[in-house]
This record gives structure tokens, sequence and C-alpha cells, in this order.
């Protein structure tokens, strides 16, 4: 027996099985005895190891009073003041030494956070949680995001520069002073984080324009759909922006015969990025002062982000002699990336452009380590990729790229082609260029004076394109969209809706959109400024920047709402930014109310459910189960209808597409014919779809929430999945490091929250809303408004962890101020950070 201990000892008790294995050691007749005795021995064990654990977490939890003097050169004196939030206030003696602040306050505050984010961009996951991250790394590491960060930071302007390292500088000044254990995370994964570097800094904005750029899913979607569909059945999957004729796609089901037939559509689909969702965007408006109660403007912005825990924002304020500003940071980035100056606000909303293209290259038949082009064969360019991978050997990726990009059919192991031999998949992407300045313009936001030095500035803008909304102190507003957008040649059939022939010259980019002839708008005659990812460009626009643009809904309702009003406050933009009502559900349900309930359901409550729909008004609340009946509805319809067309498919593809289903169930140009059951042959009609689809959908309500229809609630469904990297994935630790709260709204409300209705396990939750909600008042700037989804801190044990996220929920707001009366009133300490002499 005492050599069955020492031979399972508890150092070697490092997970449950381990010491389950103990019980091994005894005989059957004392089996319950030391069953007993072990129980109460584990208790303790952990009893004593749970607070030993929790000692350390709350060690690891940042000073923010006294001095702390730093090794670095700094001019003068930083004071970090945090307030009754935990916003920082930042006041240094130059905007270097500022920036040097914020890096050493984001890494106090959100350390692992950025450390996950920069693994993220450089391509380093695998390092800490071994093979499930390893396509992952691949990809990263394929598309050299880290080292097209490297590149990016040589093309910026020395100011910007000297503002990243100094930045830097103040995340490293707190990795070297920190005397006390890292948050709990570097505990659990035994890990160290290295220097912080300017390139980290720009990896993430790269990173960040990845969420919000492309259709390269929708591309590669298309080109699997030729397998399946005829053109006019792609037309009609991907409909026109509403208003729009239809747009006209090249027959790729010809031009790709045999690419079609052997690239792996399915398996790319599975481990590249899937198509951008509904929702993935913002709202964003301003109004000029002839239309508010001060007689000056008010800006409102929500960007629409996929949430996390902690929140993608941190706020904070920067105060130097020559200047200040307030707002949104991302933690890993200097600056304020949304917010005001003091003279000028500005917030941001997604354009949207289609600045990716996906290109089919044909590798030289006579020497595999050539493709072609229109002028010959060229050589690919090769590089080599280590990546290491935790618990296993090290990983060497051979990375090739065309005159378009990065190969990336040869993520998988070769011996898993995802292409057949003699083709490769190649990609394109503004983001990608060595002469990425974009960090210039964002850094050069807090000292913007008037519309004409922010256009200047904006300039250098490459990407991701936003519609970014302006408002200043002399009651001017403006909107104007930057960025990078490809032009195209007028024989490219393709439109970039498709990959395309990458030895044709037509699909090649031949330019950009030059800044001056970008969409802008200053001082319109109707006195407001909306975008919502809807269309921001009149038919006659010249160029092309997408035909893919987010269904109106959403700009539509903000329109509607800021007319009904002849003047607006701040509480009225409020109550825009808290508004509920889907008018996709008022746009499609009479569609399905039209059709009667069974006549004998399966379910007693179809008729109620029914009945109670068509007396709702279509508002997205928490409190009430006819939206919720209504998202099972409508996702049970869609898959009635669209899957047996799509086969393998519609998994992948499965969205609200709310303009393909009116059209369908309108029978608009005939396309009820969806509704036929092409896999049985059987003559289904939209009719017997609906009636079946909604006794379908409280089947499956009644085994997700029970059959008591009326304790359903859409809040408890349409909780927030805020995750958190990695402990999301651990059930024993998701509860509390996972911020969840009930929220109202869909893809479609202006309170977004967009559910991924593809998702059997959880099709309801709320994954993309409202990431930050922020509301400047031009007329005294300091009683601007904001609100971002969990709380300052990404310290689990912190009580700023999830202050947030309850007032965020409920469409509350704090106040941020640059008045030292205002935010040094019940300050939670000031931190003083000096040079050592």
């Amino acid at each position: 027996m005492q050599n069955c201990f020492a031979r399972a000892s508890f150092q070697s008790c490092k997970s449950l099985s381990n010491l389950l294995s103990l019980l091994l050691c005894f005989g059957e007749q004392d089996f319950m005895r030391w069953v007993v005795r072990l129980v109460v021995a584990l208790i303790v064990l952990v009893g004593l190891a749970g607070s030993a654990i929790y000692i350390l977490a709350r060690l690891s939890l940042p000073a923010i009073d006294g001095e702390i003097k730093v090794a670095q050169t700094l001019a003068g004196p930083v004071d970090i003041l945090r307030d009754r939030h935990a916003i920082p206030h930042i006041r240094a003696n130059s905007r270097n030494d500022a920036a040097f602040g914020l890096g050493y306050a984001h890494a106090q505050d959100r350390l692992w956070q950025m450390e996950i984010q920069r693994r993220v961009a450089a391509g380093r996951l695998a390092e800490l949680f071994g093979t499930p991250a390893l396509n992952t790394d691949k990809f990263l590491r394929t598309l050299g995001i880290r080292r097209k960060a490297v590149t990016a930071f040589a093309a910026l302007q020395p100011a910007t520069q000297d503002t990243l390292q100094a930045y830097a500088d103040g995340v490293n000044a707190f990795l070297a002073n920190n005397s006390g254990p890292l948050p709990p995370e570097f505990i659990a994964f035994d890990v160290k984080p290295e220097p912080w570097t300017p390139a980290d800094s720009l990896g993430w904005l790269k990173m960040m324009a990845w969420d919000l750029s492309g259709n390269w899913g929708s591309e590669l979607a298309r080109l699997g759909l030729s397998r399946r569909l005829s053109k006019q059945q792609i037309e009609e999957f991907y409909p026109p922006y509403p208003g729009d004729g239809p747009v006209a796609l090249a027959d790729i089901g010809d031009l790709y015969r045999e690419v079609a037939a052997t690239l792996d559509i399915e398996r790319l689909q599975k481990i590249l990025p899937p198509e951008r969702p509904e929702g993935i965007g913002s709202n964003n408006w301003v109004i000029h002062g002839k239309r508010t109660v001060t007689g000056q403007p008010l800006l409102a912005n929500d960007p629409h982000l996929g949430l996390t825990s902690p929140a993608i924002w941190y706020f904070a304020h920067l105060m130097t002699p020559v200047g200040a500003s307030i707002g949104a940071t991302l933690p890993g980035v200097p600056g304020i990336v949304l917010g005001h100056n003091g003279r000028v606000a500005w917030g941001f909303t997604n354009t949207g452009p289609d600045t990716q293209d996906l290109y089919i290259e044909r590798i030289d038949p006579n020497d595999p380590g050539r493709y072609l082009t229109p002028d010959g064969s060229a050589a690919f360019v090769t590089r080599q990729e280590v990546i290491k991978l935790r618990g296993g050997s090290d990983i060497v990726l051979t990375v090739r790229e065309t005159r378009h990009g990065p190969v990336i059919s040869d993520v998988h192991d070769r011996a898993q082609r995802l292409i057949e031999p003699g083709y490769v998949l190649a990609f394109a992407w503004t983001a990608l260029r060595d002469d990425d300045t974009t960090a210039d313009s964002l850094l050069g936001l807090d000292s913007v004076t008037d519309w004409k030095s922010f256009n200047e500035n904006l300039r250098r803008f490459v990407t991701p394109q936003q519609n970014i909304v302006y408002a200043d102190r002399e009651g001017n507003i403006g909107f104007v969209a930057p960025g990078l957008i490809p032009i195209r040649r007028p024989d490219n059939d393709l439109k970039g809706l498709s990959p395309a022939p990458g030895w044709d010259a037509r699909y090649d980019w031949t330019g950009f959109i030059p800044f001056d002839q970008l969409p802008r708008s200053y001082n319109p005659p109707q006195g407001m400024l909306v975008t919502a990812n809807h269309k921001i460009v009149p038919d006659n626009y010249p160029f092309f920047i997408t035909s893919e643009w987010a269904e109106p809904y959403r700009a539509r309702r903000i329109e509607n709402l800021l007319k009904e009003r002849n003047v607006h406050s701040v509480e009225s933009f409020k109550q825009l930014q808290g508004d509920t009502l889907s008018l996709m559900a008022t746009d499609i349900l009479p569609l399905m109310l039209a059709v009667p309930p069974k006549t004998a359901p399966r379910n007693a409550e179809v008729p109620g459910s029914h009945a109670m729909l068509a007396t709702w008004d279509g508002n997205m609340t928490i409190n009430r189960p006819e939206p919720l009946i209504f998202q099972a509805w409508y996702r049970e319809l869609s898959r009635l209808v669209l899957a047996d067309e799509l086969g393998e498919a519609f998994q992948p593809l499965w969205r609200f597409r709310p303009v393909l289903m009116k059209n369908i169930l309108s029978n608009r140009d005939g396309q009820a014919r969806w509704c036929a059951n092409v896999a049985t042959g059987a003559a289904t009609t939209c009719a017997d779809l609906i009636a079946e689809s909604l006794d379908r959908a409280l089947d499956d309500l009644k085994t997700r929430f029970g059959s008591d229809l009326a304790r359903w609630r859409w809040g408890d469904a349409h909780a927030t999945r805020a995750p958190h990297r990695p402990f999301s994935n651990i059930p024993v630790l998701r509860r509390l490091f996972e911020v969840s709260v009930p929220t109202p709204g869909d893809a479609f409300t202006i309170n977004v929250g967009r559910s991924d209705m593809g998702n059997e396990a959880d099709p309801f939750g709320n994954h993309h809303a409202a990431s930050l909600r922020a509301i400047y008042d031009l007329a005294d700037l300091n009683r601007s408004q904001f609100m971002h989804s969990t709380g300052q801190s990404g310290h689990v044990l912190s009580p700023h962890y999830r202050d947030f996220a309850a007032p965020w929920a409920a469409v509350d707001y704090i106040p941020m101020s640059m008045r030292p009366a205002d935010f040094e009133a019940g300050a939670m300490g000031r931190l003083r950070l000096t040079a050592r002499q």
C-alpha cells in the first residue's frame, strides 16, 4: 500500500484521472472505506489549492496607487488616475509619454487578452494550446500577418513609429516592474510574456481589418454551389441589394468545370473563415444642430463585433499640454480609436467593400515551381515558417506566394489536397500590402481640428474601409469612407464574386479608387447622415465598391426614427440605440402568417402560437416568447426550403437571407419553385413548408426550453455568448470566465444581437452585438455617454471584470468627461510613473 502511494504521489496527481487511479491500489473489501477517505481528502486538497490559487490571483491584480520608477526615459511624470469606473485618465508631458502610460495601463488590466491577440496575429497559438490550434496557425502564417506588420511599420511616419515604440515601452515597463504573479491564465499555461513590439500592435490592427473585410467566403460558396445549382439559382441565392437590378454573374460552372469539380469546397469552408454573417458591421448617425435641442450636433456610434470576455474595447482618456482625447481604445494599440478630442467627434461603421479576391492559379505543366500568368510563367516565391507545437515537434510549413498573394490551399497537408494537382488557390487582400499606413490615420485622429484636417489625416487610411461620421464644435457634420478599394476592369465578368483565373489579365486589379473620389458628404441639406452597412453610394457612382451591401433594415429604421422627431437630444439617441423593432420580422412574418396553421398539428400549441404572432408588433424584447417562436419558425422554414437544393453546402451557408426568403415566399419571378423538394421529387408548396416548419419549431423549442410556452423568454435564449480564450472551452471554467447576460434584438434591429442559426447546440444565443455604444454631444462633449459590454478589467477576480455587462444589456451608459472635477470625484487611485535617475 505504501509503495502504491509512492507511485501515485500528490506531485503526480495533476488530473482527476490520476487521483481516481489511486482506487486501483486497494482491495475490494477496503474499497468503500478508502473512497470515503479519498473524497474527504480531495475536498480538503481542493479547498487548500483553491485558497492558494485565489490568493495568488488576488496578488496579480494591478497596483493603482503610489509611484513606480521605470527604466525608460520620459519627458516627465505620467499620472494614471482611475476613476470610479476603473477608466484611466492619463496625464503626460508629451504624446509619446501618454502612449507609454496607456501601454502600462493596458498591460495592467488586459495582459492576457493582449497576449492572445498578438499570438493570433503571429500564428503562435499552438505554442500554448497544441494541436487544436495548429490549422489556425498555419493559415495565419500563410497570410503572413506578422510579417506584413513588420513591413508596415517601416512605411509609417516617424511620429507614428515613435508613438508605437513608446506604447511598447509602456507595456514592457509593466512587465519589468511587476513583482507579483501574472494573471491566472499565464499561471495555468505556464507562460511568460515576451517584450511587446510595435509589430504586435500593428498585427492586431490587421486582425481587426480581417474581421471586417472581404467576401471571400461567398466567393468560395459560389464556386461550390456551381456544382449543384444553375447560374440562375446562384444569382437568386445571392440576390441583389433591394432596389438594384440583378447582378449578372459569369457562368462559373462552365468557366471552372474541371476545377470546381475537384476543389474540396466543403473542407475549405471548415478550415477557413466563413461568410461574413448578418449583423456584422455597425450603426452610426449624426444630425445637425438645427435638429437638436442644444443647437449643436449630436453623433451616435455602436460598432457590431464578435462578443468576447473581456470586451474588445477599453476606455481611456489621454491628456498632454497640446491636446486631449477620450473614448475607446483597443488593448494592444495606442491611441483613441473611437471618441473625441474636445473639438471633433467621430464614429465608425464598416463599409463592407470587396477588397479580397481569390485566384485559381494554374501551375506550369513543365515546372511545378512556376505558375502561369498573362505574360508567361513565373516562379512561386517561397518561404519557410516554423511553428512550435506544445507537446510535439516543430512543424515546418513551406509557404508559396503568387503575384496575387499567398497560396492558401497549401494550409492543409499536401496529402489532403484541397484542390486538384495542377492548380492552387491564391488570396489577394489590400491589408497585405507592404505600405499599409492605417496606423498613421488612427493615431492622427487626436489632433484633427476641422473637416479639412480630418480628411487630410484619412488619406493614409488603408484598411478596412470604414464609414466615418464627423461632427465638430463649430456645428459642422460630415461623412467620408476612406480606404484602398481595388478598381476592376469593365470586362471583369466575375466582379469579385467568385474565384478568378489567375492567368487571365481581365481579373487583375488595375489600381485603387482615388481618395478624393471616395464616398463623402459635408453638411447635407437634410441635416443628417446615417450609415448602417447599407449601400452608401448612388446608382451612378462611377466605381465598384461591392455588390454585397448589408440589408437596409437597420438603416431604414434609424432614418425613420430620426425623422419622427423635429429635434433630438442625448436621451432620444439613447432610445434609438436601444430600439428592438425588427423590420426583417415585420417584412417576412406576414408572408408566413398568411398560411393557416395545420388542422391537425403534432403540437397543441400551434394555433395559439400562430395567434400570438399575429398580434406581435415585431419587437425583439427580452421578456416575451414571440421573438423566440418567430426565430425558431423562420429557422426551420429556411431548413425545409433550402437544404434539399444545397445538400452538404447547406450547413455552412445556413443564414437568415431575408431577401432570398421574401422572394421565395412571395413567388417573385417564380422563385417559389425553391419550395419543391428536389431531393425526393415531392411537389411540396411553400404553404406546405410554412405549416410544417411551425410544428417543427415548437418541437425544437419544447426540447430546449420545456413544454410550458408561457415560460419561454427571448432574453433567456438570446443571452450573450462572449467567449473567453481559452477557458470557454472548459465547461467547469466557462461560467467563471465567460460573461453572459440576457439581451434583446436580432441581426436586423438597431440594438443588434446576431444569433448563429446554423449552430445546432445554440442557435439563438447572441454572438455579435453592439460591442460599444457612444453618444457625443457637441454642445458640451463632457456630457458624452459611453458603454461597452463587459468591464475595464480582464482579470476575472477584479470587480471590474463584468460590471458593465448588465447596464450594457439594459442600454445604459456612463458619462466620460475631460473635466478633472468630474473624473476625480470618487477616483479609485492615482499611479505615478517616473523615470529612474
